[in-house]
């Protein structure tokens, strides 16, 4: 702690006369959340940026010390809260390995938890563009994107009786079934959101003034964003096909057919925050694919039967061996990991560490933002797409 502040004493005093200490942030647009900026300008360049986080603390990893692991769920849903179906998915495998009944989800359970996961990758995705947009003075995206995610909201209320933050995975199956008449409803949302992904790209993608802010600025070469533990559209725009749904192949999607975007330097450079954006783009329609195939499972093979029960196998107890187990999954922002230290005699772990993407992608920041204009450095921080609640676990 003192050696950072320390570091940070050292670089305001050695700001030259001439550069101004500007504070940027926190407030919510902009910044998009409580994160403070601390820039030294000289003039329009930024020289240096000096992120301050700790505005938004969630207290998760204190909440799972003393609460036992069904009981924690609701916590992992306020972190990433723009993809909380992402959160309690990660959590609740590794809980479901280290009691051992990870083979015994029944497969209806798994493929709907695969379907609401990637509705609500939609979402976060549609939040990141929308807003990506503002940031560089696109008014219409803004509003394009939330009047799409609205429908996912609906659904995902539907299902789980909540808006945002869902409690609807839990360890050992669902809190419920799929409501009648859900799947029907998501393929006509599907039919509906395709030709507007085609207008959204017309709109922003091709747009040559969104080119000209977005291409070739806040280049991130691929070995700094692997040195920085960068994850998710961050790594995978910067030209590596990195997909945890790929490498680890949890849950049910070995079984679906997908590709993995990556940024090509189409309009730029490889790794800028075009390609970054474009990436984000691209998995919504990968997400679309893996979504009708999902539906496709569960209207035939799997559909619901009278009998089935998602809360069948939820343990009585739930008491792990003694063991540590790191747990990863795929989330919206990139690597989403739990740590787990059990004592194999309690249901409330001895610990549990959360891996938040945002924190790794978020620190990469002042070493983009070297000798860019302040303009710059606000499409460089929307290209990033990081959610304050799972920096400051």
């Amino acid at each position: 702690m003192n050696e950072a502040l320390e570091t940070y004493n050292k670089k305001i005093a050695a700001a030259a006369v001439e550069d101004m200490v500007l504070n940027m942030g926190p407030q919510h647009p902009s910044t998009h959340g409580v994160l403070r900026l601390e820039l030294i300008t000289d003039g329009e360049i930024v020289k240096e940026v000096i992120p301050h986080i700790g505005y938004l603390h969630r207290c998760f990893e204190k909440h799972a010390e003393s609460l036992t692991y069904q009981q924690t769920i609701p916590f992992t849903d306020r972190m990433d809260y723009l993809a909380s179906m992402n959160n309690s998915h990660a959590f609740v495998m590794g809980v479901e390995r280290m009691l051992g009944i990870d083979k015994d989800i029944p497969k209806r359970i798994e493929y709907i938890r695969v379907l609401v996961c990637e509705l609500n990758r939609i979402a976060s995705h549609l939040i990141a563009i929308g807003t990506y947009g503002i940031d560089i003075g696109a008014f219409t995206p803004f509003l394009w994107c939330f009047r799409d995610r609205e429908h996912i909201m609906g659904m995902l209320e539907w299902a789980s009786g909540s808006r945002m933050l869902y409690n609807y995975i839990w360890v050992g199956g669902l809190f419920y079934d799929l409501p009648v008449g859900f799947e029907e409803r998501c393929r006509e949302f599907v039919d509906y959101f395709k030709p507007k992904m085609v207008e959204l790209n017309q709109l922003l993608t091709d747009n040559q003034v969104f080119i000209s802010r977005t291409a070739n600025v806040g280049v991130l070469p691929l070995d700094v964003a692997i040195n920085y533990g960068c994850s998710g559209p961050m790594l995978r725009g910067s030209g590596l096909k990195w997909d945890l749904r790929r490498i680890d192949g949890y849950s049910a999607y070995p079984e679906l057919e997908f590709d993995i975007p990556v940024g090509k330097g189409e309009m730029g450079t490889v790794g800028d925050c075009w390609d970054r954006y474009k990436v984000r783009v691209d998995e919504i329609e990968q997400s679309l694919k893996m979504i009708e195939q999902c539906l496709d499972r569960l209207q035939n093979e799997l559909k619901r039967t009278p009998d089935f029960d998602p809360r069948a196998k939820l343990p009585r107890k739930t008491i792990p061996k003694a063991q540590d187990y790191y747990v990863r999954c795929e989330g919206a922002k990139g690597e989403l990991g739990f740590y787990f230290m059990a004592d194999g005699k309690s249901e409330i772990p001895t610990r549990v560490k959360s891996r938040g993407p945002s924190f790794n992608n978020l620190s990469v920041l002042p070493e983009l933002a070297k000798g860019v204009m302040i303009a710059d450095l606000i499409a460089i921080v929307g290209s990033i797409d990081f959610v304050l609640g799972e920096v400051d676990r």
